[in-house]
């Protein structure tokens, strides 16, 4: 199993998967709770964190009707519908963590305030191309943190696609030159991969590292932060 090095006197910047804040049935209230515990532990640690919220099957839903309700649509409408989702969620997200948040969430990554107002900082959706993936990137390039903990419902890198290869095998590590290989460069609205395509060329650009990691499976994440062995993939 994996294990990174986290720099101790830089926030973690995690970009959380919409689906699962806000899966098929609506916001997950369990899942939320258990965020929110989490977080808090962190902080206690003297942590702070940048959390960066994705649409969820809220864009997934309204993306799917507009399609439905029109034969012709400007991709950038679709965009702009999973963007609302994004800052939707994001200030759910912000409305949980109201006593330890700073009160804005973050729309635009190069305007990151220089001073926080409390523990966590809340980012969603910036404009149509860039996904909440790229925002936490952008973020961490900006505030000079070397890793970006992705949580979804993945729990790995695949050498293929699972859902299609049952005999697809688990990847600890991978190079981004290979890992851009498998995704391609472009993105659009309802994209399905590990880690968006647009954010890996800004990471591997400029030396980020991404750790996929299952996001539901918390005491994994905390190995994760605490330097110690973790179940995920390592983007470098």
């Amino acid at each position: 199993m994996p294990k990174l090095e986290l720099q101790k006197n830089k926030p973690l910047v995690i970009s959380i998967g919409g689906s699962l804040i806000v899966p098929e049935n609506g916001p997950d209230i369990e899942f939320l709770k258990t965020l929110e515990k989490f977080v808090l532990g962190q902080i206690k640690k003297g942590r702070k964190l940048l959390l960066v919220t994705g649409g969820g099957k809220t864009a997934r839903h309204y993306i799917d009707c507009a399609k439905a309700l029109k034969n012709t649509i400007d991709p950038e409408d679709l965009d702009w519908l999973g963007i609302h989702s994004t800052r939707l969620n994001g200030h759910l997200l912000r409305t949980i963590f109201r006593k330890v948040a700073h009160p804005v969430v973050i729309k635009d990554p190069t305007r990151l305030p220089k001073r926080w107002k409390g523990s966590v900082l809340v980012g969603s959706g910036w404009k149509p191309g860039w996904s909440t993936d790229y925002v936490a990137c952008r973020m961490a390039k900006i505030l000079g943190v070397s890793t970006v903990i992705n949580v979804s419902d993945v729990s790995y890198v695949y050498t293929e696609d699972p859902r299609k290869n049952p005999n697809a095998e688990p990847l600890d590590m991978l190079a981004w030159k290979d890992y851009r290989k498998m995704v391609g460069d472009d993105w659009h609205p309802g994209k399905s991969a590990p880690f968006d395509p647009v954010a890996s060329r800004l990471s591997n650009q400029n030396k980020i590292k991404v750790a996929i990691v299952n996001g539901r499976d918390f005491k994994n994440i905390g190995n994760l932060i605490d330097g110690k062995n973790f179940k995920g993939t390592i983007l470098e």
